[in-house]
C-alpha cells in the first residue's frame, strides 16, 4: 500500500504546490489536493499536509519536504513493526 500525502489547495500559498508537482512524478506514493483539509488555522501558519492522515508541518517548504519523507519512512518502519509484532503471535 502506498503512503498517501494530502496537501490543501489553500496552502499552497506557501509553496507546497512545488512539493505537490514533484511528489506526482514519485511512483512511490499517492498524491491528493483537496480544496480544504479542515486543518485551517495550521493552514494559514504555515506549509502542512497530511501524511497518511497525520498533520506534517514546518516553517519553510524544504523543511516540509524532508519531514513529509521523514514521516514516511517512520510510519512504514511502525507498519513493519507491527507486521513483525504480528507474526509472532
Amino acid at each position: 500500500m502506498k503512503p498517501m500525502i494530502e496537501f490543501c489547495a489553500s496552502n499552497m500559498h506557501h509553496g507546497t504546490d512545488e512539493i505537490m508537482n514533484q511528489l506526482e512524478m514519485d511512483d512511490s506514493v499517492e498524491v491528493i489536493e483537496y480544496g480544504c483539509l479542515g486543518n485551517c488555522g495550521e493552514c494559514y501558519l504555515k506549509p502542512y499536509a497530511l501524511v497518511d492522515g497525520e498533520i506534517v508541518a514546518a516553517d519553510s517548504v524544504a523543511e516540509l519536504k524532508e519531514k513529509i519523507q521523514g514521516a514516511i519512512a517512520r510510519q512504514k518502519e511502525d507498519r513493519e513493526a507491527l507486521d513483525k509484532l504480528l507474526d509472532q503471535l
